[in-house]
């Protein structure tokens, strides 16, 4: 066999197949560590099997270089459609990438061309345009200008401290003060309602320290999606000193009831925005994101995942803010079912397809704190992500990346409601207590990935103030390897497995905060050489951890993980970067991640591969295996084709009837849920 680069394989492989792969991961573990990985050409595949020391055989490649850099066409492509339609007189508003969005050279080609620039958002070098389509392929010539996409309509996707976990976690005695104090937590919504007790702080002011509104509506929350999330996230159980107040919403608290929020309104009174003013909220996060020690930031909404998350504007936006040190925790999306109920796969939705973000499905607990009934909710979108360049050669090259990274509650959960609340007067039946009650202690059932997000980020504040000095690398692997994995169900549908705030929060106290960018790869990464125990109790049942992460398009699992310290968990960098990712097999480069890893004797192709625990892991082939359409998208196994651009709305109201997306938010999955 000779040597190739990881290009070679795969311009190689034109047909794409799985293949599964068991890499123990650092040869001193001895197996105890495992990788797990999905790959392309079978004809790779007997070399791999048979070839005790691979490694030599390839070059090794970080996936993701510190330039991020572009790939394939300069144009989205959507807009590409629309270029090649003929329809040269059309205006559209774009979104233009650069390294300089203030360049000479740039504004005259824009000024020659008649482009007029709407918005800027400075600390992206991203500029908001309106355009003829004739003058697009004239701009994209210019080298100022280095990718060129559509704005798209961003649509909001619709007993927790007991079964998350959190109750759990406050029961150590050195943990009652953890609340998410001193974080603050950007919500990216609909607004807030800003006078519901749910949101006043110990002094009884409120702890929404700031507004910022990029949609039109004003600061109060109309449409009642963002009251709802923002009190999942940071909603307090009741105004000090008011025991009506308290007793209302006491059983409701929200997971950081004591962080401060920020108010970024990117949505209408109806659910609906852009990808360019949510961009521009982002901007502003970014360069306020000191002012108001914003750590953690919430999108409980999404738009079409269509291009590559390498050039999607909305992705490079939030990865710029991860690799500032802020954690983006955006929902999966709604799409986990067609209108006819069937189960779909691939609808993750953007930004939630950028492998820097913390991407969250949905489970249903059934109303139970007890977790051994926890399944994933029906319409929880599953991966993997389905956006895509199109190379030199037009071959649509998909990302193809295991997405969601984790699942949370988020099915018929009680929280604020707004005072003026379109969703909640669009079904009366879904309101928890009367009308008469005051606003300021009103709530609602709501349902969705939306909600599950919140749960998270909520959880990412208490990490965050547990230990100011975690990445979001190190947030997101921690919530990941802590997490409980859903028996019966696959990768795709639930990542790690159900959020576990107890062992998030010990295992956050544990790590070192003395590591730096300059610590070497292999430091010990906790503060004692005692592993902790590696499961946690939740309402009375023992629950075991997933002890490994998502990564791009595998799964590793291992204890070194929190035992060493790992280059990968530093700011601007993927947690699969340094790996060396091929046709059925996932090798570290040594310098990012701790070298050492060898394939075993457990490869296995298209058959499955069952895990310690006993649950056994999803057959990909069924899913994948047969009838990969590159041009159309997914052809199922049961007949249904996924097209690339399948996409329903999840925020539309429209007169005398509701979208799939609203019911979601309204219903649910019909079943019992927290009283």
């Amino acid at each position: 066999m000779t040597k190739c680069t990881l290009k070679n394989i795969v311009t190689a492989s034109l047909s794409w197949t799985v293949i599964f792969s068991t890499i123990t991961f650092g040869q001193a573990f001895q197996g105890r560590n495992q990788i797990l990985s999905l790959g392309g050409s079978r004809a790779v595949a007997p070399y791999i099997a048979n070839d005790r020391n691979p490694k030599a055989k390839f070059d090794t490649t970080a996936f993701l270089t510190s330039s991020d850099p572009f790939v394939g066409d300069k144009l989205s492509p959507d807009l590409r459609a629309l270029v090649e339609s003929g329809d040269k007189k059309r205006t559209v508003r774009v979104i233009l990438q650069s390294d300089n969005i203030g360049d000479p050279q740039l504004m005259d080609v824009l000024k020659r061309n008649d482009v007029r620039i709407e918005a800027r958002a400075e600390s992206l070098n991203m500029l908001v345009i309106n355009m003829r389509i004739r003058a697009v392929e004239a701009v994209a010539a210019s080298k100022r200008a280095s990718h060129l996409s559509l704005d798209l309509e961003v649509k909001r996707l619709g007993h927790v401290e007991m079964t998350t976990g959190i109750t759990a976690m406050r029961a150590v005695k050195t943990n009652s003060s953890i609340d998410g104090t001193g974080i603050g937590i950007a919500v990216l919504d609909s607004g807030i309602s800003g006078g519901h007790d749910m949101f006043t702080g110990p002094t009884g002011k409120t702890r929404i320290v700031q507004q910022a509104q990029f949609e039109t509506g004003g600061a109060e929350d109309s449409y009642g999606h963002g009251t709802h999330v923002a009190a999942l996230a940071a909603g307090k159980g009741g105004k000090t000193g008011d025991v009506i107040s308290t007793s209302i919403l006491g059983n409701y608290q929200g997971v950081a009831p004591g962080a401060n929020i920020i108010s970024v309104r990117v949505l209408t009174n109806i659910g609906t925005g852009s990808s360019a003013k949510l961009i521009k909220a982002l901007d502003w996060i970014y360069a306020n994101r000191a002012a108001r020690n914003i750590r953690v930031v919430n999108m409980s909404l999404g738009t079409a995942a269509v291009e590559t998350w390498r050039n999607d504007p909305l992705c490079r936006a939030v990865r710029k803010l991860t690799a500032a040190g802020v954690v983006v925790v955006a929902a999966a999306g709604n799409d986990g079912k067609n209108l006819f109920g069937q189960k779909t796969y691939g609808n993750i939705h953007s930004p939630g397809n950028d492998p820097t973000v913390l991407t969250v499905g949905a489970t249903n607990t059934f109303g139970s704190d007890q977790r051994s009934d926890d399944e994933i909710a029906t319409y929880s979108s599953r991966g993997p992500t389905r956006s895509y360049y199109t190379d030199e050669y037009g071959i649509k090259q998909y990302d193809h990346i295991v997405k969601p990274d984790m699942v949370a509650p988020g099915n018929k959960l009680i929280a604020a409601r707004s005072s003026i609340s379109v969703l909640a007067t669009s079904n009366l039946t879904n309101e928890r207590l009367n009308d008469g009650i005051s606003p300021k202690t009103q709530l609602v059932y709501m349902s969705g990935t939306s909600m599950a997000t919140p749960i998270v980020a909520g959880a990412a504040a208490l990490m965050l103030q547990a230990n100011p000095n975690l990445t979001p690398n190190m947030v997101k692997m921690i919530l990941m390897y802590t997490a409980q994995p859903l028996r019966g169900f696959n990768h795709l549908e639930q990542g790690a497995g159900q959020i576990n705030i107890e062992g998030a929060i010990r295992l956050a106290k544990l790590v070192r905060r003395d590591l730096t960018a300059a610590t070497k790869l292999g430091t010990p990464m906790l503060t004692t050489s005692t592993l902790p125990s590696q499961q946690s109790n939740i309402a009375g049942q023992t629950i075991r951890w997933s002890q490994g992460i998502v990564v791009d398009q595998g799964w590793a699992k291992g204890s070194i993980l929190i035992s060493q310290y790992q280059k990968v968990y530093g700011l601007g960098l993927l947690l699969s970067d340094g790996l060396l990712l091929s046709d059925g097999l996932l090798l570290s480069d040594g310098l990012l991640l701790s070298d050492g890893l060898l394939l075993s004797d457990g490869l296995l192709l298209s058959d499955g591969l069952l895990l310690s625990d006993g649950t056994l892991f999803y057959d990909y082939s069924d899913t994948f295996g047969n009838g990969l359409l590159l041009s159309d998208g997914l052809l199922l196994s049961d007949g249904l084709l996924l097209s690339d651009s399948f996409f329903l709305t999840d925020a539309t109201m429209l007169v005398g009837e509701l979208t799939l997306g609203v019911q979601t938010l309204l219903f649910g999955d019909n079943t019992a849920s927290m009283p």
